[in-house]
Protein backbone atom coordinates (compact mmCIF):
# COMPACT_ATOMS: atom_id res chain seq x y z
CA UNK A 1 0.00 0.00 0.00
CA UNK A 2 1.40 3.16 -1.18
CA UNK A 3 2.08 5.51 1.78
CA UNK A 4 1.65 9.30 1.80
CA UNK A 5 4.76 11.81 1.37
CA UNK A 6 3.09 15.20 0.84
CA UNK A 7 3.90 17.01 3.82
CA UNK A 8 1.48 19.45 6.13
CA UNK A 9 0.20 22.66 5.30
CA UNK A 10 2.03 23.93 8.14
CA UNK A 11 5.34 23.04 6.25
CA UNK A 12 4.23 24.29 2.78
CA UNK A 13 3.65 28.09 4.67
CA UNK A 14 7.11 27.77 6.88
CA UNK A 15 8.63 27.16 3.33
CA UNK A 16 7.16 29.92 1.76
CA UNK A 17 7.70 32.47 4.43
CA UNK A 18 11.11 31.67 5.10
CA UNK A 19 10.57 30.41 9.15
CA UNK A 20 11.76 26.56 10.27
CA UNK A 21 9.69 23.87 9.83
CA UNK A 22 7.82 23.01 12.72
CA UNK A 23 7.92 19.22 11.80
CA UNK A 24 11.99 20.01 11.58
CA UNK A 25 12.31 21.25 15.22
CA UNK A 26 14.07 19.43 17.87
CA UNK A 27 11.87 16.96 19.33
CA UNK A 28 9.44 17.14 16.83
CA UNK A 29 8.83 14.48 14.55
CA UNK A 30 9.99 14.24 10.73
CA UNK A 31 7.93 15.04 7.37
CA UNK A 32 5.95 11.81 6.68
CA UNK A 33 8.38 9.85 3.81
CA UNK A 34 8.14 6.31 1.56
CA UNK A 35 8.97 3.58 3.18
CA UNK A 36 11.73 1.61 1.76
CA UNK A 37 12.67 -1.58 1.13
CA UNK A 38 12.98 -3.13 4.60
CA UNK A 39 10.35 -0.83 6.77
CA UNK A 40 12.89 0.85 10.06
CA UNK A 41 10.63 -1.20 12.13
CA UNK A 42 12.34 -4.67 11.49
CA UNK A 43 15.81 -3.22 12.44
CA UNK A 44 13.88 -1.07 15.57
CA UNK A 45 12.98 -4.98 16.40
CA UNK A 46 16.40 -6.37 15.83
CA UNK A 47 17.76 -3.76 17.98
CA UNK A 48 15.33 -4.43 21.11
CA UNK A 49 15.58 -7.91 20.40
CA UNK A 50 19.76 -7.82 20.52
CA UNK A 51 19.18 -5.29 24.08
CA UNK A 52 16.71 -7.89 25.62
CA UNK A 53 19.07 -10.80 25.16
CA UNK A 54 22.50 -8.77 26.47
CA UNK A 55 20.00 -8.07 29.23
CA UNK A 56 18.91 -11.32 30.11
CA UNK A 57 22.74 -12.37 31.51
CA UNK A 58 21.09 -11.34 34.99
CA UNK A 59 18.59 -13.99 34.52
CA UNK A 60 21.10 -16.95 34.06
CA UNK A 61 23.03 -15.39 36.98
CA UNK A 62 21.41 -16.12 40.65
CA UNK A 63 20.88 -19.95 40.18
CA UNK A 64 24.79 -20.19 39.93
CA UNK A 65 25.49 -17.71 42.99
CA UNK A 66 23.66 -19.60 45.59
CA UNK A 67 26.31 -22.38 46.59
CA UNK A 68 29.80 -19.87 46.06
CA UNK A 69 28.27 -17.26 48.01
CA UNK A 70 26.97 -19.72 51.29
CA UNK A 71 30.61 -21.10 50.64
CA UNK A 72 32.63 -17.85 50.77
CA UNK A 73 30.71 -16.06 53.56
CA UNK A 74 28.56 -18.74 55.28
CA UNK A 75 25.19 -16.90 54.34
CA UNK A 76 22.32 -19.31 54.74
CA UNK A 77 20.15 -20.23 51.59
CA UNK A 78 17.14 -18.19 52.88
CA UNK A 79 19.39 -15.43 52.98
CA UNK A 80 20.31 -14.79 49.76
CA UNK A 81 17.04 -16.74 48.57
CA UNK A 82 15.55 -13.22 50.32
CA UNK A 83 17.33 -11.17 47.80
CA UNK A 84 16.59 -13.33 44.62
CA UNK A 85 12.65 -12.74 45.61
CA UNK A 86 13.38 -9.10 46.15
CA UNK A 87 15.07 -8.99 42.65
CA UNK A 88 11.57 -10.89 40.93
CA UNK A 89 9.24 -8.69 43.15
CA UNK A 90 11.17 -5.60 42.03
CA UNK A 91 10.88 -7.06 38.31
CA UNK A 92 7.03 -7.37 37.92
CA UNK A 93 5.99 -4.39 39.99
CA UNK A 94 8.72 -2.45 37.53
CA UNK A 95 7.13 -3.15 34.90
CA UNK A 96 4.14 -0.33 34.31
CA UNK A 97 5.92 2.34 35.57
CA UNK A 98 8.52 1.45 33.18
CA UNK A 99 6.05 1.59 31.07
CA UNK A 100 4.90 5.21 31.94
CA UNK A 101 8.18 6.21 32.47
CA UNK A 102 8.91 5.32 28.54
CA UNK A 103 5.84 7.49 27.64
CA UNK A 104 7.39 10.41 29.74
CA UNK A 105 10.67 10.34 28.33
CA UNK A 106 11.19 7.87 25.63
CA UNK A 107 12.06 4.13 25.42
CA UNK A 108 15.63 4.87 24.69
CA UNK A 109 16.34 7.09 27.48
CA UNK A 110 14.66 4.29 30.27
CA UNK A 111 16.33 1.47 28.39
CA UNK A 112 20.09 3.00 28.60
CA UNK A 113 19.47 3.76 31.94
CA UNK A 114 17.70 0.28 32.93
CA UNK A 115 20.67 -1.05 31.48
CA UNK A 116 23.34 0.72 33.21
CA UNK A 117 21.25 0.37 36.37
CA UNK A 118 21.49 -3.24 36.19
CA UNK A 119 25.53 -3.50 35.06
CA UNK A 120 26.44 -1.31 38.51
CA UNK A 121 24.30 -3.48 40.59
CA UNK A 122 25.80 -6.49 39.01
CA UNK A 123 29.61 -5.44 39.37
CA UNK A 124 29.24 -3.62 42.81
CA UNK A 125 28.35 -6.84 44.39
CA UNK A 126 32.26 -7.99 43.68
CA UNK A 127 33.11 -5.63 46.69
CA UNK A 128 30.20 -6.94 48.95
CA UNK A 129 30.84 -7.80 52.26
CA UNK A 130 27.47 -8.16 54.13
CA UNK A 131 24.18 -9.84 53.02
CA UNK A 132 22.56 -6.56 53.37
CA UNK A 133 24.60 -5.67 50.51
CA UNK A 134 23.23 -8.23 47.83
CA UNK A 135 19.84 -7.36 49.02
CA UNK A 136 21.04 -3.88 47.97
CA UNK A 137 22.80 -4.58 44.80
CA UNK A 138 21.03 -7.73 43.32
CA UNK A 139 17.62 -7.42 44.96
CA UNK A 140 17.12 -3.59 44.64
CA UNK A 141 19.32 -2.22 41.88
CA UNK A 142 19.29 -5.22 39.58
CA UNK A 143 15.69 -6.01 40.38
CA UNK A 144 14.47 -2.14 39.38
CA UNK A 145 16.70 -2.40 36.18
CA UNK A 146 15.32 -5.86 34.96
CA UNK A 147 12.17 -4.65 35.71
CA UNK A 148 12.30 -2.01 33.45
CA UNK A 149 13.60 -4.06 30.94
CA UNK A 150 10.57 -6.64 31.40
CA UNK A 151 7.94 -7.52 28.91
CA UNK A 152 6.37 -4.38 28.97
CA UNK A 153 9.53 -3.35 26.80
CA UNK A 154 8.67 -5.24 24.22
CA UNK A 155 5.29 -4.37 24.16
CA UNK A 156 5.63 -1.05 23.64
CA UNK A 157 8.21 -1.26 21.05
CA UNK A 158 5.48 -3.92 19.21
CA UNK A 159 2.50 -1.16 20.14
CA UNK A 160 4.18 2.06 18.51
CA UNK A 161 6.22 0.68 15.76
CA UNK A 162 4.33 -2.36 14.50
CA UNK A 163 0.26 -2.29 13.31
CA UNK A 164 0.86 -5.77 11.08
CA UNK A 165 2.44 -8.34 12.20
CA UNK A 166 2.60 -8.18 16.00
CA UNK A 167 1.64 -11.14 17.23
CA UNK A 168 5.18 -12.32 15.21
CA UNK A 169 7.16 -9.51 16.67
CA UNK A 170 5.82 -10.35 20.11
CA UNK A 171 6.58 -13.94 20.12
CA UNK A 172 10.24 -12.86 18.79
CA UNK A 173 10.89 -10.63 21.32
CA UNK A 174 9.73 -12.24 24.46
CA UNK A 175 11.90 -15.08 22.81
CA UNK A 176 14.85 -12.93 23.09
CA UNK A 177 15.11 -13.82 26.85
CA UNK A 178 15.05 -17.11 26.69
CA UNK A 179 17.42 -16.77 23.83
CA UNK A 180 19.74 -14.82 26.50
CA UNK A 181 19.78 -17.34 29.06
CA UNK A 182 20.58 -19.76 26.18
CA UNK A 183 23.81 -17.83 25.56
CA UNK A 184 25.07 -17.22 28.78
CA UNK A 185 24.19 -19.35 31.01
CA UNK A 186 26.73 -22.08 29.57
CA UNK A 187 29.27 -19.20 29.24
CA UNK A 188 28.68 -18.15 33.23
CA UNK A 189 28.15 -21.72 34.70
CA UNK A 190 31.80 -22.33 33.54
CA UNK A 191 33.67 -19.11 35.07
CA UNK A 192 31.62 -20.38 38.26
CA UNK A 193 33.33 -23.49 38.18
CA UNK A 194 36.77 -22.49 36.99
CA UNK A 195 37.14 -19.45 37.86
CA UNK A 196 34.41 -17.96 40.92
CA UNK A 197 31.62 -16.09 40.89
CA UNK A 198 33.40 -12.92 40.60
CA UNK A 199 33.97 -13.22 37.04
CA UNK A 200 30.55 -14.11 36.33
CA UNK A 201 29.00 -10.95 37.71
CA UNK A 202 31.37 -8.85 36.14
CA UNK A 203 30.52 -10.63 32.58
CA UNK A 204 27.16 -10.10 33.25
CA UNK A 205 27.69 -6.09 34.17
CA UNK A 206 29.61 -5.79 30.78
CA UNK A 207 27.62 -7.49 28.65
CA UNK A 208 24.43 -5.14 29.86
CA UNK A 209 26.64 -2.19 29.92
CA UNK A 210 27.95 -3.31 26.15
CA UNK A 211 24.29 -2.97 24.68
CA UNK A 212 24.00 0.81 26.26
CA UNK A 213 25.70 2.79 23.16
CA UNK A 214 23.96 0.24 20.79
CA UNK A 215 20.16 1.02 22.20
CA UNK A 216 21.39 4.84 22.23
CA UNK A 217 22.41 5.15 18.53
CA UNK A 218 20.19 3.00 16.84
CA UNK A 219 16.56 2.35 18.79
CA UNK A 220 14.22 5.40 17.99
CA UNK A 221 10.97 5.96 20.38
CA UNK A 222 8.48 6.29 18.00
CA UNK A 223 8.39 5.84 13.36
CA UNK A 224 7.88 9.30 13.21
CA UNK A 225 11.02 10.49 14.63
CA UNK A 226 12.32 9.24 10.99
CA UNK A 227 9.15 10.05 9.61
CA UNK A 228 7.76 6.76 9.01
CA UNK A 229 4.31 5.45 9.74
CA UNK A 230 4.11 2.27 11.57
CA UNK A 231 4.59 -1.08 9.96
CA UNK A 232 1.51 -2.08 8.60
CA UNK A 233 -0.44 1.77 9.10
CA UNK A 234 -1.94 3.26 6.17
CA UNK A 235 -1.09 7.10 7.41
CA UNK A 236 1.57 8.65 8.95
CA UNK A 237 0.87 9.64 13.02
CA UNK A 238 2.57 12.62 14.61
CA UNK A 239 4.47 11.66 17.23
CA UNK A 240 2.24 12.15 21.00
CA UNK A 241 3.31 14.53 23.28
CA UNK A 242 5.20 13.42 26.53
CA UNK A 243 3.03 11.94 29.23
CA UNK A 244 3.66 13.91 32.65
CA UNK A 245 3.35 12.03 35.67
CA UNK A 246 4.24 8.23 34.93
CA UNK A 247 4.07 7.12 38.62
CA UNK A 248 0.48 8.83 38.89
CA UNK A 249 -0.16 7.60 35.62
CA UNK A 250 0.71 3.61 36.07
CA UNK A 251 -1.76 3.89 39.14
CA UNK A 252 -4.45 5.56 37.49
CA UNK A 253 -4.53 3.12 34.61
CA UNK A 254 -4.37 0.14 37.00
CA UNK A 255 -7.42 1.36 38.70
CA UNK A 256 -9.20 2.13 35.68
CA UNK A 257 -8.32 -0.70 34.30
CA UNK A 258 -9.36 -2.87 37.93
CA UNK A 259 -12.87 -1.76 37.19
CA UNK A 260 -13.50 -3.93 34.54
CA UNK A 261 -13.38 -8.00 33.91
CA UNK A 262 -10.72 -8.70 31.29
CA UNK A 263 -8.41 -7.36 33.89
CA UNK A 264 -9.09 -9.63 36.38
CA UNK A 265 -9.15 -12.15 34.19
CA UNK A 266 -6.01 -11.61 32.04
CA UNK A 267 -4.13 -11.49 35.69
CA UNK A 268 -5.20 -14.36 37.31
CA UNK A 269 -4.58 -16.73 34.34
CA UNK A 270 -0.92 -14.77 33.76
CA UNK A 271 -0.49 -15.67 37.72
CA UNK A 272 -1.20 -19.02 36.93
CA UNK A 273 1.48 -18.75 34.34
CA UNK A 274 3.88 -17.41 36.79
CA UNK A 275 2.70 -20.28 39.24
CA UNK A 276 3.18 -23.04 36.66
CA UNK A 277 6.26 -21.93 35.33
CA UNK A 278 8.86 -19.56 37.20
CA UNK A 279 7.34 -20.30 40.53
CA UNK A 280 7.31 -24.45 39.93
CA UNK A 281 9.12 -26.24 37.36
CA UNK A 282 12.17 -23.79 37.20
CA UNK A 283 12.13 -23.81 40.85
CA UNK A 284 11.59 -27.30 41.76
CA UNK A 285 11.87 -29.58 38.85
CA UNK A 286 15.57 -30.37 39.68
CA UNK A 287 14.99 -31.37 42.79
CA UNK A 288 11.78 -33.26 42.40
CA UNK A 289 13.92 -35.33 39.70
CA UNK A 290 16.55 -35.75 42.37
CA UNK A 291 14.03 -36.99 44.67
CA UNK A 292 13.70 -39.85 42.19
CA UNK A 293 17.22 -40.52 41.73
CA UNK A 294 17.95 -38.24 38.82
CA UNK A 295 21.76 -36.84 38.92
CA UNK A 296 21.62 -32.71 39.38
CA UNK A 297 23.23 -32.41 36.14
CA UNK A 298 20.89 -34.54 34.05
CA UNK A 299 17.92 -32.47 35.46
CA UNK A 300 19.17 -28.78 34.95
CA UNK A 301 19.81 -30.25 31.06
CA UNK A 302 16.49 -31.10 30.60
CA UNK A 303 15.55 -28.01 32.20
CA UNK A 304 17.77 -26.12 29.59
CA UNK A 305 15.92 -28.14 26.73
CA UNK A 306 13.07 -27.02 27.79
CA UNK A 307 14.31 -23.26 26.84
CA UNK A 308 15.39 -24.56 23.45
CA UNK A 309 11.85 -25.36 22.56
CA UNK A 310 10.28 -21.96 24.73
CA UNK A 311 12.11 -20.18 22.11
CA UNK A 312 10.59 -21.96 19.17
CA UNK A 313 6.79 -22.13 21.06
CA UNK A 314 6.73 -18.34 21.86
CA UNK A 315 7.90 -17.83 18.13
CA UNK A 316 5.18 -20.20 16.84
CA UNK A 317 2.65 -18.52 19.57
CA UNK A 318 3.20 -15.26 17.76
CA UNK A 319 2.58 -16.38 14.57
CA UNK A 320 -0.74 -17.65 15.98
CA UNK A 321 -1.56 -14.58 17.23
CA UNK A 322 -2.05 -13.16 14.35
CA UNK A 323 -3.97 -14.94 12.91
CA UNK A 324 -6.06 -16.55 15.82
CA UNK A 325 -8.14 -15.72 18.43
CA UNK A 326 -6.30 -14.67 21.55
CA UNK A 327 -8.81 -15.93 23.57
CA UNK A 328 -8.87 -19.33 22.44
CA UNK A 329 -5.84 -19.56 22.33
CA UNK A 330 -4.76 -19.11 25.52
CA UNK A 331 -7.71 -21.64 26.31
CA UNK A 332 -5.58 -24.33 24.36
CA UNK A 333 -2.44 -23.36 26.07
CA UNK A 334 -3.19 -23.54 29.18
CA UNK A 335 -5.38 -26.59 28.93
CA UNK A 336 -2.59 -28.39 27.12
CA UNK A 337 -0.25 -27.42 29.66
CA UNK A 338 -2.58 -28.38 32.41
CA UNK A 339 -2.15 -32.37 31.63
CA UNK A 340 1.21 -32.64 30.78
CA UNK A 341 1.59 -31.26 34.93
CA UNK A 342 -0.99 -33.70 36.12
CA UNK A 343 1.00 -36.81 34.39
CA UNK A 344 4.87 -35.19 35.19
CA UNK A 345 4.44 -37.41 38.90
CA UNK A 346 4.10 -40.86 36.46
CA UNK A 347 7.29 -40.25 34.15
CA UNK A 348 10.16 -39.00 36.88
CA UNK A 349 12.82 -41.36 37.10
CA UNK A 350 16.27 -42.14 37.81
CA UNK A 351 17.19 -41.72 33.87
CA UNK A 352 15.89 -39.72 31.25
CA UNK A 353 14.10 -42.22 29.17
CA UNK A 354 11.30 -41.07 25.87
CA UNK A 355 8.46 -40.41 27.94
CA UNK A 356 10.14 -37.73 29.93
CA UNK A 357 11.76 -36.21 26.81
CA UNK A 358 8.49 -35.79 24.76
CA UNK A 359 7.30 -33.78 28.17
CA UNK A 360 10.38 -31.73 28.19
CA UNK A 361 9.56 -30.62 24.46
CA UNK A 362 5.75 -30.41 25.12
CA UNK A 363 6.23 -28.18 27.86
CA UNK A 364 8.89 -26.53 26.58
CA UNK A 365 6.52 -25.27 23.41
CA UNK A 366 3.89 -24.07 25.80
CA UNK A 367 6.47 -22.73 28.65
CA UNK A 368 5.63 -18.85 27.53
CA UNK A 369 3.49 -19.58 24.87
CA UNK A 370 1.18 -17.44 26.73
CA UNK A 371 2.57 -13.89 26.46
CA UNK A 372 2.07 -13.08 22.80
CA UNK A 373 -2.16 -13.15 23.39
CA UNK A 374 -2.32 -12.08 26.01
CA UNK A 375 -0.28 -8.63 25.22
CA UNK A 376 -2.52 -9.03 22.00
CA UNK A 377 -6.22 -8.94 24.78
CA UNK A 378 -4.20 -6.05 26.25
CA UNK A 379 -4.17 -4.23 23.66
CA UNK A 380 -7.49 -5.11 21.79
CA UNK A 381 -9.09 -3.90 25.26
CA UNK A 382 -6.84 -1.20 27.07
CA UNK A 383 -5.34 0.00 23.45
CA UNK A 384 -3.04 3.31 24.09
CA UNK A 385 -2.54 1.97 27.64
CA UNK A 386 -2.12 -1.59 26.77
CA UNK A 387 1.57 -1.53 27.76
CA UNK A 388 0.95 -0.19 31.37
CA UNK A 389 -2.09 -2.57 31.77
CA UNK A 390 0.21 -5.67 30.35
CA UNK A 391 2.99 -4.72 33.13
CA UNK A 392 0.32 -5.04 35.98
CA UNK A 393 -0.79 -7.92 34.38
CA UNK A 394 3.48 -9.20 34.24
CA UNK A 395 3.50 -8.27 38.30
CA UNK A 396 0.38 -10.79 38.72
CA UNK A 397 2.34 -13.36 36.89
CA UNK A 398 6.01 -12.65 39.28
CA UNK A 399 3.65 -13.03 42.39
CA UNK A 400 1.89 -16.19 41.24
CA UNK A 401 5.76 -17.13 40.56
CA UNK A 402 6.27 -16.01 44.11
CA UNK A 403 3.83 -17.68 46.08
CA UNK A 404 4.05 -21.46 43.61
CA UNK A 405 7.78 -20.95 44.78
CA UNK A 406 7.14 -20.69 48.19
CA UNK A 407 4.35 -23.69 48.90
CA UNK A 408 6.52 -25.81 46.52
CA UNK A 409 8.84 -26.05 49.26
CA UNK A 410 6.51 -26.29 51.99
CA UNK A 411 4.31 -28.74 50.26
CA UNK A 412 7.66 -30.70 49.66
CA UNK A 413 8.34 -30.40 53.74
CA UNK A 414 4.76 -31.53 54.82
CA UNK A 415 3.75 -34.20 52.16
CA UNK A 416 7.26 -35.33 51.38
CA UNK A 417 6.95 -35.26 47.73
CA UNK A 418 6.11 -33.25 45.30
CA UNK A 419 2.83 -34.66 43.82
CA UNK A 420 0.51 -32.27 45.36
CA UNK A 421 1.81 -29.48 43.93
CA UNK A 422 2.13 -31.07 40.37
CA UNK A 423 -1.22 -32.11 40.83
CA UNK A 424 -2.77 -28.76 42.00
CA UNK A 425 -0.87 -26.98 39.39
CA UNK A 426 -2.67 -29.10 36.52
CA UNK A 427 -5.95 -28.17 38.39
CA UNK A 428 -4.96 -24.29 38.02
CA UNK A 429 -4.09 -24.59 34.60
CA UNK A 430 -7.53 -26.04 33.65
CA UNK A 431 -9.05 -23.06 35.87
CA UNK A 432 -7.11 -20.33 33.48
CA UNK A 433 -8.15 -22.58 30.54
CA UNK A 434 -12.09 -21.51 31.56
CA UNK A 435 -11.05 -18.09 32.86
CA UNK A 436 -9.83 -16.95 29.01
CA UNK A 437 -12.86 -18.31 27.45
CA UNK A 438 -14.95 -16.16 29.65
CA UNK A 439 -13.11 -13.05 28.19
CA UNK A 440 -15.21 -11.09 26.27
CA UNK A 441 -14.56 -9.53 22.98
CA UNK A 442 -14.67 -5.52 23.88
CA UNK A 443 -17.87 -3.57 21.86
CA UNK A 444 -16.98 -2.40 19.12
CA UNK A 445 -17.01 1.69 18.84
CA UNK A 446 -20.29 3.41 17.33
CA UNK A 447 -19.90 4.50 13.74
CA UNK A 448 -20.39 8.25 13.24
CA UNK A 449 -23.11 9.55 11.49
CA UNK A 450 -22.29 10.16 7.67
CA UNK A 451 -21.97 14.04 7.31
CA UNK A 452 -24.50 15.41 3.98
Amino acid sequence: MTQSTELPAEDDAARSSGAPSPSRTPGASRAPRTPGRIHRAWFVAVVTFVTIIGAAAFASLPGLLIEPLHTEFDWSRGTIGFAVSVNLALYGLTAPFAAALMDRFGIRRVVAVALTVISAGSVLTVWMTAAWQLVLYWGILVGLGSGSMALAFAATVTNRWFVARRGLVTGILTAAGASGQLVFLPLLSWLVEHHGWRPAAITVSLAALAVVPFVWLLLRDHPADVGLPAYGAEEFVAKPAPVPGAARRAVSVLVSAARTGPFWLLAGTFAICGASTNGLVKTHFVPAAHDHGMPITAAASLLAVIGVFDVVGTIASGWFTDRFEARRLLAVYYALRGVSLLFLPMLLAPSVHPPMLFFIVFYGLDWVATVPPTIALCREHYGEDSAIVFGWVLASHQVGAAVVAFAGGLARDVFGSYDVVWYASGALCAAAALMALVIRRPLPLPRMPATP
